[in-house]
């Protein structure tokens, strides 16, 4: 079977990739999981999160992201990102002033959030067309003071915090500028451009889990907030109820996913966090991330029924909550 671009699917996921992990150690206190960005290695008093992604899809800012990207994975648990390792393919052709740009934008994404760069690999790699980033990144708590995304519970309700699709628009926003400069005007461009600025979620976890109430989190990367939606019910093994009135899309994102012909739901989407949190408790969650100049808003219910996943259209229609293939910016990219 031949697979889609990006993240392989769930079901080759469990039964393939995880029936290979090795040695059992008694510090792993949660290995690989469907939906879990993340492990968690107990160490004494402390519990270690690590973390890796990669960086694929991005060209122009593929340093800045690399760190923020995996920075999120880390936020998510509730734990603050600390160190990060980074490996670095590039193009047979590249010279050193990509090796420059690419190191540059981590140590200034990575001094933003606190984070020390701490070691990794650097290398041209033969047939690589576009460099790619692969970082694996950790944060410490004290043991056993973390969250994760199996911990939903039925009942819960789920909140968005500011809006779907940033990354792959403000990927395709940059990359592809000289395209979208035809039929964008320059001002809604660079607004495109700038969702940079906010694909950072460390903030949004922080204080979301300070603020009490929530019982996890996940960052919609790729298959943007419908594949992430599907991630936390398949980790906690609930259904959801999701209403598609309450997900914003910017009118930038609206406008290039038009002009793109795919579905901003289903495009990558780290600067959004989504969020389980009792119920009484969410309205002050979307408060106090207000107070801190971050939109968010109740967009579903978790239930007790993992069959029942249930997408509620702005028409009042329902449907089977739709489960990405693959992310919409390869589509994109296609064009």
């Amino acid at each position: 079977m031949k697979l889609p671009p990006g993240k392989i699917p769930i079901d080759i996921l469990q039964n393939t990739v995880f029936k290979n992990l090795g040695a059992n150690r008694a510090e792993v206190t949660l290995g690989p999981t469907a939906g879990v960005d993340g492990a968690v290695l107990d160490i004494g008093d402390k519990s270690v999160i690590v973390s890796m992604d990669p960086i694929t899809g991005a060209i122009e800012r593929i340093g800045f992201e690399a760190v923020n990207v995996n920075a999120n994975d880390i936020a998510t648990f509730g734990v603050k990102p600390a160190f990060i390792f980074s490996c670095i393919m590039l193009p047979e052709n590249a010279d050193n002033q990509i090796v420059e740009t690419i190191s540059a934008q981590m140590g200034k994404a990575a001094m933003e959030l606190g984070v020390a760069i701490v070691g990794g690999h650097c290398e041209t790699t033969p047939n690589l067309v576009n460099p790619i980033v692969v970082c694996c990144i950790m944060g410490l708590t004290n043991k056993g003071e973390y969250i994760t995304t199996a911990g939903v519970k039925n009942g819960d309700y789920l909140i968005l915090t500011k809006s779907a699709g940033i990354e792959g628009v403000a990927i395709l926003a940059t990359d592809r500028e000289e395209q979208l400069s035809k039929v964008l005007s320059s001002e809604m461009l660079q607004t495109a451009k700038d969702l940079y600025k906010q694909i950072s979620v460390v903030k949004d976890a922080l204080t979301a889990y300070q603020t009490g109430g929530v019982h996890a989190m996940h960052d919609p990367t790729e298959g943007g907030v419908l594949n992430g939606i599907h991630e936390m019910a398949d980790a906690a093994n609930l259904g959801v109820r999701v209403f598609e009135e309450k997900i914003v899309v910017n009118p930038e994102t609206r406008e290039i996913c038009q002009y793109f012909k795919i579905d901003p739901l289903q495009l990558i989407s780290s600067g959004a966090l989504l969020i389980a949190a009792e119920p009484k408790a969410s309205l002050g969650i979307i408060e106090i991330l207000k107070q801190q100049g971050i939109s968010a808003a109740i967009i579903g219910e978790f239930n007790d029924d993992s069959k029942k996943r249930v997408f509620e259209l702005k028409t009042g229609d329902t449907q089977v909550l739709p489960r990405p293939v693959s992310d919409q910016l390869w589509t994109a990219l296609s064009r």
